[in-house]
This record gives C-alpha cells, structure tokens and sequence, in this order.
C-alpha cells in the first residue's frame, strides 16, 4: 500500500464507524426535526387554541418546527384515526379530548381501538362544556328553555362542538329524561357552530367556546353539562346539581400512537409540566375559561381507561344504539 498503512487504514475505520454510531445516536434524539399536533377540530376553537398554545411553547422550548394540522369532522374521530397510523417516535401527536377517544367508540364505529391503539401522554386542563343561547333568546334560563322545549316538540334546533361526543350524548340524555325532541345539527367544530348560533340557524349550543360572547354580550349561560360548577358563573346549576342522568368531565390532553418510547413520553411530560407552570397557560386558562389539571401518561391512561369502561356501560343503559 502507498502513503497509508494497513494499521492507519484500520484506525480510519474505526474513527469512521464511531463517527456513524454517534450521528446515529444523536439523530435519535428527541426531538430533532418537527413536531406535528393533529387537531380533530376546525381552527378558531377552545381545542385548536389550546394546540397552537402548546405548539407555540414547544417551537420555543426545543428549537423545532412545530405544527398545528386541523383535520376536522366524524366528531374528531377523522384526526383519532390519522393518530392510530402514526408512527410511534413521538413527532406526530394530537390534541386528546373526551369525544373521539371514551365516547365514540361505544357510540359508533371508529377506525381504532381506544384502549391500545394510543399512547396517552399527559393531561392538562379540563373545561367547561355549557348550554347557551343568544342574548336575545326569550329562554331566561334552564327552566324556561326547557319549558318552551317541552311546549313545542320538534322545533328545537340545537348543536355540539363535537358530534356524539360527551357533551352531545350528556345533552342528549338529559333531553331525553325531560321529554324534550328536536333537531340536532352537526357542525365541524365549536367555532363554526357558535358562528350558526349567532347567525340564528340554530337556538342552543353545547360547547367550549363561549366565554368571548359571555364577555361581548352575545349570548346568555342556561347549565353546565359537566359535574363541577364554573368558579366565575356561581350561580349555574350543573347537569349533575339538576339530576340530569348524564354528566360528563371533558379533559384536554395530547396523545400519541401505541408504542412512543419511555424517553420520548418523560421529554413531552417534562415540557408540558414547565408548559403549565407558565404566565402564557395561566392567561390562556382564563381566556378559555377552563381549569388546570395535569396527569402525567400514567395516571391518564388510568383515567381514560376507567371512562371507556364507564362510558360502554352508560350509553347502552341510557338507550342509545350503536350507530351501524
């Protein structure tokens, strides 16, 4: 051999091998390139606003591209779908909420298997799912809705942010138990459902988005669907309070595919937890009206996984089918 010799030859390759295994090991990291946060909502909701808070967060905290991507539709069940088939690694989750992951799945058929199919990262808030109706609706409230419900049958045209989500078949139920029937209009999201209660093509509307119209003026409070009470709106009975026979939390969380990697979910819980501790999620708290409530990935499986079991013996109970 010329210039080099067979012992340099060798020591090039092994400084080339340890090379490629440190690259490797570094490309591994997470994370290391973007991040991708599935939204089964349309832009502009309480769920989307949350995500592009958490994206905003992140794009700072780990100097990647993060993204928000809006899949809406099926009640958030099109995006759940998407998540299932994602690889595990950690790079494409979603925003995980109540509807598309304990109560569709006992209510209709979805492309996943709620209780294996997901890694359940971490919880971080629950919020408030109210009745509520146009500040020029003659319904002063509950009572007097209901009143006018039961008076004219079939005339109520109402909606949800999410179609057989929680708030939908906790509304539903209740509807049901004081022998109300009406129209259930399904939109994409709370956005563009507030958007047709506003414009009149529908006369109450359970869902998250509403505290910018409280504060506008545009629309009044009748009950809360979820058991807890509301801290700024004392004076709201609950479903629970009314002896509604369904009463659904509505939490927010991120969720990955089956399979993310122990070190990959303590990285996303590390971040959510200095996420929480923030001034941006305390404002973003009161923006939404909502509460803070974290769960780390173990105790939010748990949670889910007691709900989905609840949620299977509830819905048949309170009569409703499975959709074919």
């Amino acid at each position: 051999m010329t210039g080099i010799s067979r012992r340099g030859l060798l020591r090039l390759g092994a400084t080339a091998l340890a090379g490629a295994s440190f690259g490797a090991g570094a490309q591994e990291r997470f994370p290391a390139r973007q991040v991708t946060i599935v939204v089964g909502f349309a832009p502009g909701g309480g769920g989307d606003i949350s995500a592009r808070f958490i994206a905003d967060f992140l794009r700072e905290r780990w100097k990647v591209p993060v993204v928000v991507e809006n899949r809406p539709g099926a009640g958030a069940t099109i995006a759940a779908g998407q998540l299932a088939k994602a690889r595990p690694d950690g790079y494409t989750v979603a925003l995980a909420t109540t509807s598309p992951f304990t109560v569709a799945p006992h209510f209709q058929t979805v492309p996943y298997d709620a209780a294996k199919d997901f890694t359940y990262l971490f919880q971080f808030l629950v919020s408030a799912q109210p009745v509520f109706v146009r500040a020029d609706s003659p319904h002063r409230n509950w009572q007097e809705f209901v009143a006018w419900a039961r008076a004219n049958p079939g005339k109520l045209n109402w909606s949800t942010a999410a179609t057989n989500g929680g708030p939908h078949i906790a509304t539903e139920a209740a509807f049901r138990h004081l022998g109300i029937s009406g129209q259930y209009i399904p939109y994409k999201g709370g956005a563009e459902a507030s958007l047709a209660l506003l414009g009149g093509q529908i006369d109450a509307l359970v869902a998250a988005e509403f505290a910018q119209f409280v504060a506008a003026g545009q629309v009044r409070l009748l009950a809360e669907t979820g058991p807890e009470k509301l801290p700024e709106f004392p004076a709201l009975p609950t479903f629970k309070e009314l002896g509604m026979p369904l009463s659904v939390p509505i939490f927010y969380g991120i969720a990955g595919p089956a399979g993310v990697p122990a070190e990959v979910i303590a990285a996303w819980e590390e971040a959510a937890q200095d996420m929480m501790k923030s001034a941006g999620f305390r404002e973003l708290m009161v923006k939404l009206k909502s509460t803070p409530a974290w769960q780390n990935h173990r105790d939010f499986t748990a949670t889910l996984n007691q709900v989905q079991r609840e949620m299977a013996r509830l819905i048949p109970a309170l009569g409703f089918k499975r959709a074919p």
